[in-house]
């Protein structure tokens, strides 16, 4: 079969570890180059992000990268394209698109996020191509969540990304809140098949190096800093339990925390609330570094108001590490409560404190948690798994294309 992945905002080549599959370009890889272990073609077709990145490359035996130019190239050192700069090269972006599919017809097309979608539509009208669409997330879920902008790429989001779900073969949603949301806006259930983002399961393991520990109970937290109620509940919460400490992963470099707003306020909250000493912010972690880091925490604590994917916490219970976190997106579907790891109600510390210190008071619970966090990780979410579903799809939407 040959695959067209369309990801418009991706860096396959300088790949970016990231929290779901808007942002993982780790996870993109892994997912293509399953695709291709099992004898299919694969073509990933990224807008060109980056300068001097090639026209055509490798990436995989099997799978390559096509980077199709959709305007001026952004330097090496700025962000990643958002939305806006995204929706607006959308047509530059379809037309050459068109151009490669008409040459070299794929079986079929798989889009990632809503601007892939919308170029991919275009590109293949009339080709008779069928086209599974991908959101990863939903303009209408992070806007309740409160992780939108409010500008004209947003409002666009949100009106067009149900058009674009009814006009795909097929829908995949990453988690089963995912899936309901789409039914909502009109996207018919029976085009809709949940596959989740998977974990790198050879990666992500109990066994392996682990971080030092310095005697104490530890919590590990992974978070945007920008986003500061959920860590301040974190906080809070950590107030109510004694003698452990907590380790917050994310924002810039560790050398750079200093310079980082975020960092500052956090900082300062902690210090008035007379945990300093025991929160440790690690800054960004490397992809490669982040199992040694979750095999020496106790738990992993997730305080987050929107979680698309729970990627940071299947990692953690893929390494054996139970987590605690709130009903919320890709979690609904990862965490078992009371069986990997316990379901919580977001913004409610004291609660919160009185979960944890029950966990650290029993080790043993904490060690049937991630026994059982492990064997569901490596059962549900390996990239084999992923894999084999998502060309489950691709052979259902084919046979209806024939």
């Amino acid at each position: 079969m040959k695959i067209a992945l369309v990801a418009q905002n991706a860096t396959p080549l300088c790949p970016r570890a990231g929290i779901g599959p808007d942002r993982d370009d780790i996870g993109l890889s892994e997912l293509t180059r399953k695709l291709a272990g099992q004898g299919h073609r694969v073509t990933v077709y990224a807008q060109k992000n980056l300068p001097d990145l090639p026209d055509q490359a490798e990436l995989h035996g099997g799978v390559r990268v096509a980077h199709i130019d959709a305007g001026p190239v952004r330097a090496a050192t700025a962000t990643e394209p958002g939305d806006a700069d995204l929706l607006e090269r959308v047509p530059a972006f379809s037309g050459p698109l068109r151009s490669h599919w008409q040459s070299e017809r794929p079986d079929v097309v798989h889009a990632l996020r809503w601007t892939s979608g919308l170029a991919a539509l275009a590109a293949a009208r009339d080709l008779g191509i069928p086209l599974v669409q991908e959101f990863s997330s939903l303009g209408v879920t992070d806007g309740r969540a409160g992780a939108v902008k409010a500008d004209g790429a947003s409002a666009a989001r949100i009106r067009l990304e149900p058009a674009i779900g009814r006009s795909a073969t097929a829908v995949v949603a990453t988690n089963s809140a995912e899936m309901a949301d789409l039914t909502s806006l009109g996207v018919h259930r029976s085009a809709i098949r949940v596959v989740p983002w998977g974990i790198d399961t050879d990666l992500f393991t109990p066994e392996g190096p682990v971080a030092n520990r310095n005697g104490r109970p530890r919590l590990l937290t992974v978070s945007d800093l920008t986003r500061r109620q959920p860590l301040e509940t974190l906080l809070r919460a950590l107030t109510r339990v004694p003698g452990a400490e907590l380790l917050v992963v994310g924002g810039p470099a560790e050398a750079e925390l200093s310079r980082d707003d975020g960092y500052v306020k956090l900082a300062k909250f902690a210090a008035t609330l007379g945990i300093a000493d025991r929160v440790i912010f690690t800054g960004k972690v490397e992809h490669a570094a982040m199992p040694p880091l979750l095999r020496s925490a106790d738990l992993v604590v997730s305080t987050c108001q929107y979680e698309p994917s729970g990627t940071t916490s299947l990692q953690a219970m893929a390494c054996g590490t139970p987590v605690i976190a709130p009903p919320v997106g890709g979690h609904m579907d990862a965490v078992v409560d009371g069986t990997t790891g316990i379901i919580i109600p977001p913004d409610r510390p004291a609660l919160l404190a009185q979960r944890i210190r029950q966990l650290l008071a029993h080790p043993m619970m904490i060690e049937a948690y991630g026994v059982a966090a492990v064997d569901r990780v490596r059962s549900r979410y390996s990239w084999e798994r992923i894999a084999g579903e998502t060309l489950a799809i691709y052979g259902r939407v084919t046979a209806q294309a024939a």
